[in-house]
């Protein structure tokens, strides 16, 4: 028999350079990186409190001390993503996988920090009637996509990193003959407009901005 749910975290090894790249500009290679690292653990916090079982998908390399400090830290599993390229390829695999072993799969990644486990519960609540649930962001993507069924087709044609996501992702929905309902929209960060809103966040986020 399938345990109930599961949270899917997908989140990157934080290298310099490489994570949060829209945001150096505003707080340089270290401080987005670091910036990365206080998203992850706020996502892995959020998460951890629905005591719904957690696995961290993490990429390049779920072996690296990072992601094992983090999985000790929080008691969750830890999962490797899929290697290849495209997001939506990695995100059906991590679904599909999941699918195996839970009646229903949510997936988030580590960038809405606005997040609540009520959030994620109502979320979860949409899946009693929907084969799909998204939690749209206000920047045109989504923050949560959560599942009780894939289709090889339901990430086809979609722009990832760009305004149209959350459009292209209903018309693949659609296409794949999916049904879904959507949450409340919230907001992520990705933009330098984005990080004074951290300051307003309950419970306080555990970042310190650069002056």
């Amino acid at each position: 028999m399938k345990n109930n749910a599961v949270i899917l975290i997908f989140a990157k090894a934080p290298t310099p350079g490489k994570v949060k790249t829209r945001l150096i500009p505003a707080l340089g290679e270290a401080g987005a990186a670091m910036l990365h690292v206080a998203l992850v653990e706020r996502a892995l916090g959020t998460a951890s409190a629905t005591n719904i079982d957690v696995v961290l998908c993490a990429t390049p390399d779920s072996t690296a001390p990072f992601f094992q400090d983090l999985a000790d830290d929080f008691d969750v599993d830890i999962a490797q993503q899929s290697a290849v390229e495209n997001l939506g390829a990695r995100m059906l695999h991590s679904l599909d996988k999941a699918l195996e072993n839970y009646a229903h799969v949510m997936l988030i990644g580590a960038d809405c920090p606005a997040f609540t486990a009520a959030h994620l519960f109502t979320a979860l609540a949409q899946l009693a009637a929907h084969d799909v649930v998204i939690t749209p962001a206000e920047d045109g993507g989504y923050t949560l996509i959560g599942v009780n069924k894939t289709a090889p087709n339901m990430f086809a044609n979609i722009s990832w990193s760009t305004e149209n996501v959350m459009e292209e992702q209903r018309v693949a929905l659609r296409n794949a003959r999916l049904t879904w309902a959507e949450t409340s929209t919230l907001w992520d960060v990705d933009r330098a407009e984005d990080l004074a809103r951290l300051n307003s966040l309950k419970p306080p986020f555990d970042f310190q901005l650069p002056p």
